[in-house]
């Protein structure tokens, strides 16, 4: 125990030294990952780690501090150009779904990023050290589907206690004066044990849009969002509050969403029949995985020329904790 421990201290003095390239590797490695794409791995010293693909601008890993996988990608993704990765958590810009005349999701989850070597100052907890800073910019092939020109910054940290957060800024850089609006998902993937042994809670007595009856608009009526009528789910929860809790019973582990910018939250499972229709998605991988997605999809975000957007997204887990099935919401929802 004692090797383990002196290990531990030589550490945590590594980090108190003057940063040399040898200790960045600890926190942020660039390597190559499946079909020779550029990936980098985020490290955090207790065991966490993230992964990102520059394709996309995509994170497709993240693990606990024991090594568990917290996030699904299908079994089935192919990590080629131009399909987006199946799984992990894509980005949606400049438009969620089907919410405009562009391809589902718009580009952005299918084009390459640039690592921003100069971005701007973040307002950041200067103990993280495991974080990249990534950059998608109009292109001319991208004009001719979307005539505007912008910058996307976007940055992933790993933090310490293994929390996950992207803060993603988006900036209006046309030249001709006009204003562009746009829709934005962080399309999250959770893994989970068993999807009929899962609930989400925050959303109890919203409104929402169903994408599966024309974006009809209804009220959330159930105590807690579960998933046991084995049909898919696909909707649009308006008016959200900043924190919602996704609950693995089997696992007695709660994922914590807490979102800055993002009104929206949308909650996805595609169930057997549509899983079965996806070319990328097991036939049974639905059971395994969960999206509650940040997102603002019912009032578009309007920029001008010069204006920049910030939206954020932190997720961690918990241990759950049960009192006749409730979570105990000094454990979440007033805790920060």
């Amino acid at each position: 125990m004692d090797s383990v421990r002196s290990k531990d201290i030589q550490k945590d003095r590594s980090m108190d030294r003057s940063t040399s390239s040898g200790e960045d590797k600890l926190f942020v490695e660039h390597c190559k990952g499946v079909n020779g794409l550029e990936r980098v791995i985020l490290r955090e010293v207790r065991g966490s780690s993230v992964e990102v693909y520059l394709y996309g601008g995509q994170v497709t890993s993240w693990k606990n501090e024991y090594g568990e996988e917290l996030l699904f990608v299908s079994s089935k993704a192919t990590f080629k150009l131009p399909k987006a990765i199946r799984g992990g958590i894509p980005i949606c810009f400049p438009q969620f779904g089907s919410h405009g005349s562009l391809e589902q999701h718009g580009f952005a989850r299918n084009r390459m990023w640039s690592i921003d070597h100069d971005p701007p100052p973040f307002p950041t907890n200067t103990s993280n050290r495991a974080f990249i800073d990534l950059i998608l910019k109009h292109s001319e092939e991208d004009a001719k589907i979307w005539p505007h020109r912008y910058e996307f910054r976007l940055r992933i940290t790993l933090g310490p206690g293994g929390d996950l957060m992207l803060t993603s800024r988006i900036r209006n850089t046309n030249t001709d004066g006009k204003s562009f609006a746009f829709t934005f998902a962080y399309h999250t993937y959770f893994a989970v044990s068993d999807i009929s042994e899962v609930r989400v809670e925050g959303l109890e007595t919203l409104d929402y849009l169903d994408n599966l009856k024309g974006k009809e608009r209804f009220t959330e009526q159930g105590d807690a969002i579960t998933f046991e009528s084995e049909v898919s789910v696909d909707k649009i929860y308006l008016s959200t509050p900043t924190k919602i809790a996704i609950l693995d019973h089997e696992r007695k582990r709660t994922f914590v969403l807490r979102k800055d910018g993002l009104p929206d939250a949308v909650v996805w499972n595609p169930w057997d029949k549509k899983a079965k229709a996806m070319t990328d998605f097991g036939d049974d991988e639905y059971k395994h995985m969960l999206c509650v997605e940040a997102a603002c999809v019912e009032k578009p975000i309007v920029l001008k020329p010069g204006e920049e957007w910030r939206g954020r997204q932190e997720i961690s887990t918990v241990p759950s904790s049960y009192c006749s099935g409730q979570l105990d919401p000094k454990k979440v929802f007033q805790s920060d």
